[in-house]
């Protein structure tokens, strides 16, 4: 049966940041074991995704090169890395309890969201080496509930169509391939708006000839009637109605028969009067 779920997006209850600075205080005044009690909390912080301003804590960075440096390896993998790279090589990191492997689950989808907006659940269950399609998608509904990436499950194709997420930290070195990144994207914006006027233009000039046309056309029909009104005018003036033929040949014209029936019958009597004598 075909089922989309809508992935909840529901705000934390605190911010994100504000998490991360608890911790960096606590790692600013800490040293030895306790230092690193906070890099495991701060692993398994349920609200805390970014890394960067830890890492460059002094005490935090002294670990690198240190006996220590599995711990500060952990944190530059949160920061920048993938589940498969920590399954690639164990070796390099501190020992993942289960709330650590799941948070770097999470963390795994957020980078492959950043990539693409369509990712088909045979990616995720590669890069979370997970064989099971409902294990699968209970991470990643708690990654929507962690309101670390938006989306929809699609299950009938088995994809995830991400909406929304979260950036994760910029590895050094990065940032000029965030510049050219931003410069195309204004490029691309120029582009658009440039092509947004032109279309502008051309639909004002279209409506401004359209405009002109349709003025001509009613003035045109205008003056047709006038010209129409005048002929049919003219043509009443000099209409004439002839019954017997050409004028001067007994011919009657309109005046004639708008002469009064008395007089013309007076004269039809006067030229055939009969006199009688004894």
């Amino acid at each position: 049966m075909t089922q989309d779920m809508l992935l909840g997006t529901e705000e934390p209850s605190k911010s994100k940041e504000t998490f991360l600075e608890k911790f960096c205080v606590l790692a600013k005044n800490a040293t030895g074991p306790a230092l690193l009690d906070v890099l495991k909390q701060v692993l398994e912080a349920p609200n805390v995704f970014v890394f960067g301003e830890l890492l460059v804590e002094p005490n935090v960075a002294e670990l690198k090169d240190g006996p220590d440096a599995k711990y500060y390896n952990t944190l530059n993998l949160f920061a920048y890395g993938t589940y498969k790279e920590y399954r690639a090589n164990p070796g390099d990191y501190i020992e993942l309890n289960p709330a650590m492997q799941k948070k770097l689950q999470h963390l795994t989808i957020v980078s492959l969201a950043i990539k693409t907006k369509s990712i088909p659940y045979a990616l995720l269950q590669s890069e979370l080496e997970i064989d099971n399609v409902r294990h699968l998608e209970d991470i990643i509904i708690e990654a929507i509930y962690a309101d670390i990436i938006h989306g929809k499950l699609f299950q009938n194709t088995r994809i995830l169509e991400v909406e929304y997420a979260q950036g994760r930290d910029i590895p050094p070195g990065n940032t000029g391939k965030i510049v050219e990144t931003l410069q195309a994207w204004v490029n691309s914006c120029d582009g658009v708006s440039s092509c947004i006027e032109n279309q502008i233009k051309y639909a004002n000039s279209e409506k401004s000839k359209r405009l002109f046309n349709k003025d001509r056309v009613e003035q045109d029909l205008i003056n047709l009637k006038k010209m129409l009104k005048s002929q049919a005018s003219d043509s009443d003036e000099n209409m004439q109605i002839d019954t017997h033929g050409p004028s001067g040949s007994g011919g009657l014209s309109l005046a004639d028969l708008r002469k009064k029936p008395s007089k013309m019958k007076a004269q039809r009597n006067a030229g055939v009067g009969l006199k009688f004598s004894k």
